[in-house]
């Protein structure tokens, strides 16, 4: 199981294309949200996934979940999959000693500022709620509408705990869609799923794709808490509109996801929009916390969960999931961008 989750975590997202991060230049920064607008050039994105003294032991970008929570209570409350989100109960693996158990999570929160060189009135958010944009930003994925009759019932282990608490997944937003996506595993990963079933004594092999739903939403002001989002973007001009994508069901390695886009007027210039995005993935500590499983086998021993993660074993290739987390979170924002400043 536990190698399992390495390999497929590879998949989880998908790939991006290069192009967005050719067009814009990544400068990483302590803190994004605290970027001076001013000072942001064309082209440019203010970027930081790093926690510093707060990090957990598993990697500098990760943070244990309660301690992002307590610590970062409005992050939290954008970010999480709901506000009221907490650690779900869950059974606990058969490996285990019996009884229910916290499904304890790391958190992985990438945030980014850039500015789009048109006026808030003339982003129209409504028009990337569709499979088409999804498609441009990362080809790899394939994407089917989800009808609400087909959203999973939340009562299996990856489920559990993910039932919206506040409404129905794909309902109660004007302008929303429900997504169901596939994605085969790409580059030296098939190969890996290939030696790893071969290894595996169980039954349930490893499958070469990876599966999720979620619902992508454009959000009007009147939708809004302006004062909530203005404190999280550290900027006390009007929140235009925002633009959500809530992965509320993966089957592996992740619990949920969500990136989050806040589009408010630049300070300064009528002409000019100020786009700070988060990219926030909560991450199984279960699955990392099992790298015993992966250093005591020589063949496994690139597959160590953290390590594929934070884009540091040798398994890591290309600009997309596959090279890891921070780079996956830099291209995808960068593409993101790209599209938003040539869609004039």
């Amino acid at each position: 199981m536990a190698t399992r989750h390495a390999l497929v975590l590879l998949g989880l997202l998908g790939s991006t294309t290069a192009a967005g991060a050719q067009d814009f230049q990544i400068t990483d920064v302590n803190a994004a949200a605290m970027a001076d607008v001013a000072q942001l050039k064309p082209g440019s994105i203010a970027f930081n996934d790093q926690w510093g003294s707060e990090a957990a032991e598993a990697s500098p970008r990760l943070i244990h979940f309660d301690d992002w929570a307590a610590k970062h209570p409005n992050q939290k409350k954008f970010l999480a999959l709901f506000p009221s989100y907490a650690e779900p109960t869950i059974a606990r693996p058969t490996n285990g000693a019996p009884g229910p158990m916290v499904d304890k999570l790391y958190m992985y929160v990438a945030e980014a500022r850039f500015i789009v060189d048109r006026a808030p009135g003339a982003v129209d958010l409504s028009r990337y709620v569709n499979l088409a944009f999804l498609s441009r930003i990362d080809p790899a994925i394939a994407h089917t509408t989800l009808n609400a009759p087909d959203i999973v019932p939340f009562t299996d282990d990856a489920g559990i705990g993910n039932d919206n608490s506040d409404r129905k997944w794909c309902s109660g937003r004007t302008t929303s869609i429900c997504i169901q996506s596939t994605y085969k595993l790409e580059g030296k990963i098939p190969m890996g799923v290939l030696l790893v079933n071969k290894l595996r004594d169980s039954v349930k092999k490893v499958a070469d794709h990876i599966d999720f739903q979620s619902e992508l939403s454009a959000l009007t002001p009147a939708d809004l808490d302006q004062a909530g989002l203005q404190d999280l973007t550290a900027l006390s001009t009007p929140v235009a509109g925002v633009l959500e994508q809530d992965i509320f069901y993966v089957n592996q390695i992740m619990k949920f996801g969500k990136l989050l886009a806040v589009f408010q007027n630049h300070p300064s210039d009528a002409n000019k929009t100020v786009v700070t995005a988060y990219m926030a993935l909560a991450i199984k500590a279960r699955a990392l916390d099992e790298k015993r499983d992966y250093e005591n086998v020589p063949v496994l021993r690139n597959l160590v969960p953290a390590q594929v993660l934070m884009g540091q074993s040798s398994f890591n290739s290309g600009n997309s999931i596959s090279a890891g987390l921070p780079k996956y979170a830099r291209n995808e924002i960068a593409t993101i961008a790209g599209i938003l400043e040539k869609d004039k």
